[in-house]
């Protein structure tokens, strides 16, 4: 991981300012000639069996019109038999950069599988700015669709191994903006009956430092956003936002912040868990997130946990620090729990 880190701020270095259109650095760069640099999700890694866990992976083509996938994760010793609970995850990346195949996830995932005993769905999604919003929702609720049918009996890893009691949807930063998107979607789905025949039942969320955002600031976002620096720093969060989705109607868009939602109690799921960095100028978002939620009427419980002294995913930033362990084991409880 250090060297990675070392490689990614040679090649951000390595930029020349003056032909520079668009600077998201560390995610991206867009040139005057129109050229575009990811510095993130290169470092990819093919399904496997973990060496470390035993987890088996296996990636399955979802659309063959997008070229949209998802990664699957299947514990180690699993009987026959046996029926354990389901995460569809979303992977971050500022809805610009990163892959359901890149290292940092398939690293996390193998880990979160095994010490879970669950069956994992990481969605892979088409990222701006060559495939703008919506297209990242659209490929995200392309895979739900896709494990309705897997649990249907199209894929055996979930009609054989998954108990529909027990399904759940997490994500990271952008990824966690989807994953609350796509719960949104399946309440709806649900109740309009679109899929009579095939509901997911969620049964709870997981939102690990979650990409929200509005035009007012609140909390401490004044202060952290001063100096202007980093990757959500203030006007950056506004630009990148709207360089994602050019067709929003900007920072209290719904789709960014739930808090102008009006159908936001119709969220799915009995339960939620928001994790949040006391560094991350996203902290404040996701103590907003709960009150809007409660305000909302929602009938399930929702919980947020700080972790102290950290930044935005800091967990996969260092995996193996002590921080990391307490947030997977939280993760964990969290799934087990039910």
């Amino acid at each position: 991981m250090e060297e990675m880190m070392k490689e990614l701020m040679k090649a951000i270095g390595n930029v020349n300012q003056e032909d520079i259109l668009h600077d998201f650095r560390p995610l991206l760069v867009v040139y005057k000639d129109g050229r575009v640099q990811k510095f993130l999700g290169h470092l990819t890694v093919p399904p496997s069996i973990d060496g470390l866990t035993g987890v088996e992976s296996k990636d399955v083509v979802v659309s063959s019109e997008t070229g949209v996938y998802v990664r699957m994760y299947k514990p180690q010793g699993i009987k026959s038999n046996e029926k354990v609970p389901l995460l569809v995850y979303i992977h971050g990346g500022g809805f610009v950069v990163e892959t359901a195949s890149s290292l940092v996830y398939h690293s996390h995932l193998n880990v979160l599988s095994s010490k879970a005993n669950v069956i994992v769905v990481s969605v892979d999604y088409r990222t701006a700015p060559e495939y703008p919003l919506p297209a990242a929702y659209d490929d995200s609720w392309a895979a739900l669709h896709w494990v309705r049918s897997g649990l249907a009996g199209a894929e055996p890893w979930l009609s054989q191994h998954v108990d529909p009691a027990r399904v759940f949807l997490a994500g990271d930063s952008a990824g966690g903006n989807i994953a609350h998107n796509m719960a949104k979607r399946l309440a709806k789905s649900n109740t309009d009956n679109i899929i009579p025949d095939d509901k997911i039942a969620l049964k709870g969320l997981v939102l690990i430092h979650p990409f929200f955002w509005g035009k007012d600031r609140i909390g401490s976002e004044p202060q952290k956003m001063e100096p202007t620096t980093g990757l959500t720093s203030g006007r950056m969060t506004d630009m990148l936002w709207k360089f994602a989705h050019p067709d929003s109607t900007g920072s209290d868009d719904p789709l960014i912040n739930p808090g102008m939602d009006p159908e936001l109690g119709e969220l799915a799921g009995e339960k939620v868990l928001v994790f949040v960095a006391e560094q991350d100028e996203l902290r404040d978002r996701g103590f907003h997130y709960k009150e809007m939620l409660v305000k909302s009427g929602w009938k399930g419980d929702v919980q947020v946990v700080e972790t102290h002294g950290e930044n935005h995913l800091f967990h996969l930033v260092d995996p193996v620090s002590a921080n990391a362990a307490v947030l997977m084991d939280q993760f964990v409880a969290f799934i087990n729990s039910s």
